[in-house]
């Protein structure tokens, strides 16, 4: 009697069941909660000024903020359609790359103000939230509630895709129930005597140099941001030391620990090998999309017209925001290489 052995590649994709009441409640929650950004930014391409101040820069919209507004509302669209792949049986169907880039730059981008957001919201409620005498001076940019109303729904939509991805992930790839050293040595025992250990050694050291690599400058990056948090002001720029506040702190001390989540993530994938694998790549994941687009983003940004009227970010704060980009990328390949492997295993 033979057996047939059925490359992965040609191996029948699973079957996703159709989604249970709490799917489908998280669904419709994820996509209510797009709807008040998607509003805001429809009406703002439209002309309306809804939410702006008399003065602000946004008051005259130039190319770049019509091209910016454009952007952004699409992101937040994109949201929508990641939604669906998550809960619809032909989700299982489509590619994986199709899926888990726009779910990484998601969470990425959604984490920091699903941590930062509430946590300045508690600085504030204490008494500890940043002079109004100071904030009245500077020029106006948006009103108050404009981004309590955003930011509510950003971390809607974060707490709702998570909900949706994890469960997704197990069903398609069987995420969380693997260890760490069958992922990053998965497929050896498919190959030849010849060619097995030289393959491990040089995939072993070079994911162990990129994540070396990765915690290095995950280190750097999380003492500037921690160096920020605690008061320091140096390479700040003049504008934002003076407007340096608790509330402000909040947000570089959560951009030190993503960071510091990206490395740690990264070096326990490439050296952990008695570890559930479950909850080092959810650092890597997280910390390195948190770190690669909050890297990104402002860096890009800081290259055009400051859209709230303040003064250009300092070369020192573009330097960390370079090595917090890059950070992220090292983090990012060595999580790649740990989701290739896993799905060839």
């Amino acid at each position: 009697m033979t057996t047939r052995t059925v490359h992965p590649s040609y191996a029948p994709r699973p079957q996703a069941p159709r989604p249970g009441a709490g799917r489908r409640t998280l669904r419709a929650v994820a996509v209510a909660a797009t709807l008040p950004y998607l509003t805001l930014k429809a009406t703002w391409l439209a002309g309306s000024r809804t939410g702006i101040p008399d003065g602000s820069v946004l008051a005259e919209p130039g190319t770049f903020l019509v091209l910016a507004n454009s952007v952004t509302l699409l992101m937040d669209a994109c949201v929508i359609v990641l939604v669906l792949l998550l809960t619809q049986p032909w989700g299982m169907r489509v590619p994986s790359w199709l899926l888990t880039v726009p779910a990484f730059v998601a969470s990425g981008l959604l984490t920091p103000i699903l941590l930062g957001f509430p946590g300045q919201l508690f600085i504030r409620a204490i008494g500890f939230g940043a002079d109004p005498s100071g904030s009245a001076q500077r020029e106006p940019f948006l009103d108050p509630w404009v981004f309590n109303v955003v930011y509510g729904g950003f971390i809607v939509q974060g707490l709702a895709l998570a909900g949706l991805f994890v469960p997704y992930a197990r069903e398609r790839w069987g995420w969380g129930r693997s260890r760490i050293a069958d992922r990053l040595a998965g497929g050896a025992e498919r190959e030849t005597a010849f060619t097995r250990p030289a393959e491990s050694v040089r995939a072993t050291a070079s994911t162990r140099v990129v994540a070396t690599a990765a915690a290095l400058g995950s280190a750097g990056v999380a003492a500037a941001y921690f160096f920020w948090a605690f008061g320091g002001t140096a390479g700040m720029g003049a504008e934002r030391a003076a407007s340096w506040s608790a509330e402000a702190g909040v947000v570089s001390a959560v951009h030190a620990v993503c960071a510091l989540a990206a490395g740690t993530g990264a070096l326990l994938l490439a050296s952990d090998r008695g570890r559930r694998a479950w909850w080092p790549a959810a650092l890597a994941w997280i910390g390195s999309g948190a770190a690669l687009g909050w890297g990104l983003w402002p860096l890009i940004a800081s290259l055009g017209p400051q859209l709230d009227g303040g003064e250009a970010p300092s070369g020192a704060s573009q330097l960390i925001y370079a090595g917090q980009m890059a950070t992220g990328a090292l983090a990012a390949v060595v999580l790649t290489r740990f989701l290739t492997r896993r799905s060839e295993g």
